[in-house]
């Protein structure tokens, strides 16, 4: 074993994360490799280097909504150098997806969050233009403590927009844009993917609505109840760029305490490969607790249509 396989209608408020209710990643050869897809409720992170194909996959994962829970899944992007992960491009070119926009720097109204037309949004890009690295060893105390400042005014909006899509029948999330570091505690965009998991993803429902209406509460409380969400079904992919590119360097990469791998129901790896002169892709499997799996590693293309794995 290498050392990383050791390791718009309301949905209805019934936990669903059983066994026979996988989530589809929109790659039906994925699905039987994962013994059916993805299971609610869990954390899924799909590993690999820049440019590997990982934001395609999330991209598929998000639209594979339509057809499951009739919403599609949201995209959360924390690419802090002021570009995104062309998701926009890639929704529209493979699969016909005009992303609407939640736009982080403008007002935006709770009151409203029981607007489909206005909360309802597919796609938040939050450290916009920032144009930082994204670890303290990059940053100077003070340009430190003001990027903390800058963090803690975006997690307001972070919960309007998640809560602003569950409400609405968003059962998937895809988190992007993560960048590699040395020390997991010394990314911001790791602390801000910690809170938004175990703060709005894995919170009960009303516990997130008072987080978002705070004195407000109470007057809204009735329509929380009936906007009621179960936490335990919704999905969480995290794209997580790694410095390893070659899949053979993915397989041996040792999980320290407390990273993100540690703590994921599913992991899946993708990285180059090199037979002889010629280079390719593939993917595996490394870890999918609570099921079955074929951890066979899977060689795969980028066609116009998206990954096509070749089994």
């Amino acid at each position: 074993m290498t050392a990383m396989t050791q390791l718009h209608t309301f949905a209805p408020l019934t936990h669903s994360s059983t066994m026979s209710h996988r989530l589809k990643t929109g790659i039906p050869e994925l699905d039987d490799l994962l013994g059916g897809g993805l299971i609610p409720g869990t954390l899924t992170v799909v590993m690999g280097a820049s440019g590997i194909g990982k934001t395609q996959l999330g991209v598929g994962f998000a639209n594979a909504g339509i057809e499951q829970e009739g919403q599609s899944g949201i995209l959360f992007d924390l690419t802090s150098r002021g570009d995104s992960q062309n998701h926009t491009a890639y929704a529209e070119r493979l699969h016909d997806w005009r992303l609407s926009e939640f736009e982080p720097n403008g007002q935006w109204d709770a009151a409203k969050v029981w607007d489909a037309d206005y909360s309802r949004r597919d796609y938040m890009h939050i450290f916009q233009h920032s144009g930082r690295r994204v670890t303290a060893n990059d940053l100077d105390s003070d340009s430190w403590r003001e990027w903390k400042y800058e963090q803690s005014k975006k997690l307001d909006q972070a919960i309007a927009f998640f809560y602003g899509n569950f409400v609405h029948g968003v059962r998937r999330c895809v988190i992007d844009g993560v960048e590699p570091t040395d020390k997991a505690a010394d990314s911001i965009q790791f602390e801000m993917f910690e809170y938004i998991y175990h703060q709005i993803l894995r919170k009960e429902h009303d516990w997130v609505a008072r987080d978002l209406f705070r004195v407000a509460f109470r007057q809204n409380q009735e329509r929380v109840e009936s906007h009621a969400y179960d936490h335990r079904d919704i999905g969480c992919t995290l794209l997580y760029t790694s410095h390893e590119v070659m899949l053979d360097d993915l397989l041996v990469r040792p999980i320290q305490s407390g990273d993100v791998l540690s703590n994921a129901n599913t992991i899946i790896l993708m990285g180059k490969t090199r037979d002889g002169n010629k280079m390719g892709r593939a993917l595996h499997v490394a870890k999918h607790r609570g099921s079955a799996c074929d951890e066979s590693i899977v060689p795969y293309t980028i066609t116009e249509a998206g990954l096509q794995l070749m089994r």
